[in-house]
């Protein structure tokens, strides 16, 4: 396992920076490229003549990266490293499955939560980790993945909170790449459960409003009704036995109360270019036990159907 070989799922915003940066490191990285399941049709072609391209704060990068479509892989691969979104979770699963190999392992880097118990059904408990990105990128037009702010950070372990040799081997794969910032950690659930706190009080209320945080703080209600979302999220984790910490909350409080910040979210994006969301699996997920615990959330009922009922209208070909 000290050089071990990974499959990438997915050359976009997360998949594309992270695995493109182990690649330029030396990492023995290969990316599985599904046609019409990213951004555009060609990626794989466009890979193979170009390489994969990063532009980023940190460095940009034009790395020659090795590519397989779904016929042609093989149980050879000690990682997979998934990215996909989280309504794409099932055809996924059937892309990586070949991969499956005696050493095989999936660390996926998915919103939300509700995935795992998905994996850990389909592959076992043990080849399953848990994970956390923080990246704001995207994938341009012309095919580059672009990094938007500093934000580079990869977080995961193992469900039972082991430190185990194969997370102890690919934190150090990682920390040897440019502009990436990794933390192998014990306690991966509650770190996932605290990202599900602020993804879904952020997406909540950028959908919402179709605006990013400094144009909501701006409002005269608007830091408000943020903080009164993020200390519902904060309740329903609670309710899961995952409350966050004082420090967790701080910081989160602060973010969504500057009035400069440009912070926004892929799910925002989404509906901006009329695009399918991730609702369901985190603004639904939270819905779910915020209504199983009985805990008030109207903020989030009123941002769920919202985005559900632009679902609608997009699944009727009626988006202006």
């Amino acid at each position: 396992m000290s050089n071990p070989k990974i499959l990438v799922l997915g050359a976009g915003g997360i998949g594309g920076y992270f695995g493109g940066r182990l690649a330029e490191s030396g990492a023995d990285v290969t990316f599985l490229v599904r046609e019409g399941f990213l951004v555009r049709e060609g990626r794989r072609k466009m890979l193979s003549e170009q390489g994969l391209r990063i532009e980023s704060p940190f460095g940009d990068a034009q790395i020659a990266v090795k590519t397989v479509v779904a016929p042609e892989v093989a149980p050879v691969y000690d990682a997979v490293i998934l990215t996909c979104k989280a309504y794409d979770l099932d055809a996924a699963i059937a892309a990586i499955a070949p991969a499956v190999a005696p050493t095989f392992y999936v660390l996926p880097f998915l919103n939300g939560i509700a995935h795992i118990d998905i994996l850990n059904e389909k592959f076992g408990r043990h080849r399953v980790l848990g994970g956390t990105a923080k990246i704001q990128a995207t994938i341009t037009p012309n095919g580059a993945i672009r990094q938007f702010n500093d934000w580079r950070t990869l977080t995961f372990g193992e469900q039972s909170g082991e430190m185990t040799e194969r997370v102890r081997t690919l934190a150090a794969l990682f920390e040897a790449a440019k502009g990436v910032e990794i933390f192998a950690v014990a306690d991966i659930v509650q770190r996932m459960w605290d990202k599900l706190v602020h993804l879904s009080t952020a997406a909540a209320m950028t959908c919402l409003m179709r605006a990013n945080v400094g144009e909501i703080v701006r409002t005269p209600y608007g830091r408000e009704l943020f903080l009164d979302q993020l200390r519902c999220g904060a309740a329903i984790a609670a309710a899961n036995g995952h409350a966050p910490s004082a420090a967790f909350m701080k910081s989160w409080e602060e973010t969504f109360s500057q009035q400069d910040s440009q912070y926004s979210t892929s799910m925002l994006r989404d509906i901006e270019r009329g695009g399918q969301t991730e609702a369901e699996h985190i603004l639904g997920f939270m819905l779910d036990r915020a209504v199983k615990a009985r805990i008030p959330c109207n903020t989030l009922l009123l941002a769920y159907t919202n985005v559900m009922a632009f679902e609608q209208r997009r699944a009727a070909g009626r988006l202006a």
